[in-house]
């Protein structure tokens, strides 16, 4: 692995009674795809803002690019780009607008900013719409835009706080397609969160993170060994009785569990054992599926768990940060 550019130190964030982020320390390497996986109030979008030198720690220590998230804001500042959850550009300028402004902001020199600017809109295929009103562009152009924005001033790290949310699968398709091409274009670290399973497995390491904790770090690979076998999914009239009924039929060799009125079994050779299983309790089988393990269930197996696709509102967050309180 390359030197680290990111070092994050027991690094936590406390808003009065509430723990977002609960002493995570974890490492990126130069030149690495990095995410944050979780669901919404896990911690992802606090735990880069501390790094972005956005919110002050509570306790901790970071580092970016060799500089202290606190002691060094400004160089850490000019050391990264961000392209934020929420749109951050502004709809009555031009793209080019957009991008000149950001110019002068990070002090790019007067003589750079007209070829750096052609380079980074060719990059995400906006040339030809240069000088259109942001206000005239879809969603996924919106994000190339935001994307051009923060790679302007040569960066070395790129934080992306759920890049696609909010777009259809074909335009998340679509970014991801620029995200993944920066590292051999740019050479930039990339730091992402999200909690779209399918745009995890871009990343060459994911941290998985839930109520402000993170709960595992490795490559999705070695994540989803975790799970073991295929995951057998059974709907039940009675969840609870069934798992029980499986251990004790099966012993030690079936993992089974109740969860959202189903019932998740990891085992060997899935489709073996799935016959066996309906022969043995007919009256609570009502439907089985098979499947290999995904990142969905290492979450669930080290949450108890799974990763919600919907927008948490408030109360939401609040719940989530409720119930790793009570893990305490």
């Amino acid at each position: 692995m390359q030197p680290a550019i990111i070092d994050v130190r027991d690094l936590a964030k406390r808003f009065g009674p509430i723990e977002a982020v609960r002493g995570v320390t974890f490492a990126v390497a130069a030149g690495e795809i990095f995410g944050f996986l979780g669901p919404n109030g896990a911690g992802k979008t606090t735990t880069i803002k501390m790094l972005a030198t956005l919110l002050r720690p509570t306790a901790g220590r970071a580092s970016l690019a060799g500089y202290d998230v606190v002691a060094r804001p400004a160089d850490v500042r000019r050391s990264m780009g961000i392209v934020f959850q929420d749109p951050s550009l502004d709809n009555r300028l031009t793209a080019e607008q957009n991008l000149r402004f950001h110019a002068m902001l990070y002090g790019v020199p007067g003589s750079e900013i007209e070829p750096r600017l052609a380079e980074v809109l060719a990059m995400v295929e906006l040339s030809d719409r240069r000088r259109a009103l942001v206000a005239t562009y879809s969603g996924g152009m919106k994000r190339r835009l935001e994307i051009a924005r923060g790679l302007l001033h040569r960066p070395r790290v790129l934080f992306l706080d759920e890049p696609t949310l909010g777009l259809d699968l074909q335009t998340r398709n679509h970014i991801w397609e620029y995200v993944v091409g920066l590292r051999r274009r740019e050479g930039v670290t990339v730091f992402m969160t999200t909690h779209y399973i399918e745009e995890s497995e871009h990343c060459d390491r994911i941290a998985i993170i839930d109520g402000g904790r993170i709960v595992a770090l490795d490559t999705p690979e070695a994540l989803r060994r975790q799970v073991g076998g295929d995951v057998i999914t059974i709907t039940s009239p009675d969840p609870q009785l069934l798992a029980r009924e499986i251990g004790a039929r099966f012993g030690g060799g079936a993992v089974a569990r109740a969860s959202d009125g189903q019932v998740i079994v990891e085992q060997e050779r899935g489709a073996e054992f799935v016959p066996r299983v309906a022969a043995a309790f007919p009256s609570l089988v009502t439907a089985v599926t098979v499947k290999r393990p995904t990142l969905d269930d290492v979450f669930l197996k080290l949450t108890g768990h799974a990763i919600r696709e919907e927008s948490a509102s408030a109360a939401d967050q609040l719940r989530t940060m409720a119930r790793a309180w009570g893990r305490r």
